[in-house]
């Protein structure tokens, strides 16, 4: 059993690729992604709502472009809870750093498009963050990504001991807070394994990309690659491995916030 989590931040990634108008907002008529209406609310507005009463909680930080705190600021406000805005950089990684400014304990950041995240994975990871890990990814099955819709996730990572899709849900100390520089050429690994290469070493690619090495063990290698204690939380349901990317995976996670809701 996880250990109740000690006071913690969330930073919400949530600004446009290169600052152009999503495809998805400007197939819905809105100016931004985060205001893309899903099962009737706006997508940030649906990230918020899973953060709503999650015992520790206390500071959120909204990385977006310059200008666009102020059409997201109703949305903010409606959610009841603690929201900073901070000017996004051009890069994920420096995104997170000037998300992290002043903020003096652990953090778990997800992205303003994860409209299926639940308080339950937030607190996983949140309890790791409080049990001493210094970096925390939120991994799904693929068996219970498929279970959840068999066109919710496409590329998967292979281990020894299976494969997994990672959720868009990460934890950082404020010790392992330079992990962040692992996302500088941006995320999505798996549609770039090169970037897997340069950001965790070519080796470590090389085991990932055959299955010769288990989850736990990939984790204790990129441990000592870093100094620091990293871990994997496997979340039980595979829809949190699906987010708002594009129309087809808009289509699936209304599918699935509906049944959520009957």
């Amino acid at each position: 059993m996880s250990p109740d989590p000690q006071p913690f931040s969330v930073v919400i990634l949530a600004a446009q690729r290169d600052g152009k108008l999503d495809p998805l907002a400007a197939e819905a008529g809105v100016t931004h992604k985060c205001l893309v209406p899903i099962a009737g609310r706006p997508l940030l507005a649906h990230v918020l709502a899973a953060l709503a009463g999650i015992e520790g909680l206390q500071d959120v930080r909204i990385a977006v472009e310059a200008g666009a705190d102020e059409m997201l600021a109703p949305i903010a406000a409606a959610s009841g809870l603690p929201v900073h805005f901070v000017a996004a950089a051009d890069n994920l990684a420096d995104s997170v750093y000037a998300a992290a400014a002043g903020i003096d304990g652990p953090i778990v950041i997800t992205t303003a498009d994860n409209v299926l995240l639940s308080q339950a994975a937030v607190r996983q990871v949140a309890g790791r963050l409080a049990a001493g890990d210094d970096g925390v990814v939120a991994l799904a099955r693929k068996e219970d990504v498929l279970a959840a819709h068999p066109q919710g996730q496409r590329r998967f990572y292979g281990f020894r001991d299976g494969a997994f899709s990672n959720c868009n849900l990460y934890g950082l100390s404020q010790r392992g807070l330079a992990l962040a520089e692992t996302f500088r050429e941006g995320g999505q690994f798996a549609k770039n394994p090169m970037r897997i290469g340069r950001a965790f070493g070519f080796f470590n690619l090389l085991l990932i990309r055959y299955g010769l090495v288990s989850l736990a063990p990939a984790m204790q290698r990129l441990s000592r690659r870093f100094r620091a204690r990293i871990s994997a939380v496997i979340l039980a349901d595979g829809a949190h491995a699906i987010d708002v990317d594009n129309r087809r995976t808009y289509d699936i996670a209304a599918q699935l916030m509906e049944k959520r809701a009957a």
